[in-house]
């Protein structure tokens, strides 16, 4: 399993815009067969940042999901949103096992 922590700082003004474009990529996301979960936060005491929770079944299942119509069109979308480039980091998973999810 490979966990990616998307971070996303978005322009004040485009939040609620931010928000119905990532949620609607999460929720297409999710159907894909090698996504295990994704998940949308956004920051408590800072409203305009966000975090993307990715957990992937295989190592090439991140490459087949940005292949996708759904990645592609939120991509090209929130862009203009951001206040900054947004940036991820990879993690590998320790627990739960996959098994247990």
């Amino acid at each position: 399993m490979l966990i990616v922590h998307v971070q996303v700082h978005v322009r004040p003004e485009c939040v609620e815009a931010f928000k119905a474009a990532t949620l609607a990529n999460a929720r297409a996301s999710v159907r894909e067969p090698g996504v295990a979960r994704f998940d949308v936060v956004q920051q408590a005491d800072d409203p305009t940042r966000f975090v993307l929770v990715e957990a992937y079944r295989t190592a090439a299942a991140p490459a087949v999901h940005k292949a996708t119509a759904h990645y592609a069109a939120w991509r090209d979308n929130v862009a203009p949103m951001m206040a900054s480039p947004r940036t991820s980091v990879k993690f590998a998973n320790l627990f739960p096992a996959e098994s247990e999810w």
